[in-house]
């Protein structure tokens, strides 16, 4: 239930990057239902805390900078960092977002997985 509330959530972070649109018109974009609440609260979250959100992200990449970011990584990562700083389990938080970095970001090569664990696992160590 939380993996597809995740998922809903960067589908609106994307939908509002790639489409700059505002939150609600995104929610109402990709939400079917209102019952969603979980995933409103996630993009919520990441919108109410995102210059705290992406000073770890730009503070945790080596030799990158945010904007070069895929716009689908990107959100799952805020998304993480977002649970990561409500005090969610790091080991679930960091599986889930490396779920959906297989499903929606990976070509194959692993290579998205492996860099969003990377950054994941030094944010995560950062706010211990």
């Amino acid at each position: 239930m939380n993996r597809n509330a995740r998922i809903k959530a960067m589908k609106i972070l994307y939908t509002m990057e790639v489409s700059n649109i505002s939150a609600n018109a995104a929610k109402d974009f990709v939400l079917e239902e209102k019952q969603d609440e979980y995933a409103s609260k996630l993009v919520d979250g990441c919108l109410a805390n995102l210059l705290k959100i992406d000073s770890l992200i730009m503070h945790n990449l080596v030799n990158y900078t945010i904007d070069r970011l895929n716009l689908v990584d990107k959100a799952i990562i805020r998304i993480a960092v977002y649970e990561l700083l409500c005090g969610k389990p790091k080991e679930v938080v960091i599986n889930e977002a490396l779920e959906i970095t297989k499903e929606y970001s990976d070509e194959g090569n692993h290579k998205a997985t492996s860099f969003n664990n990377s950054v994941l696992d030094k944010i995560a160590k950062s706010l211990e």
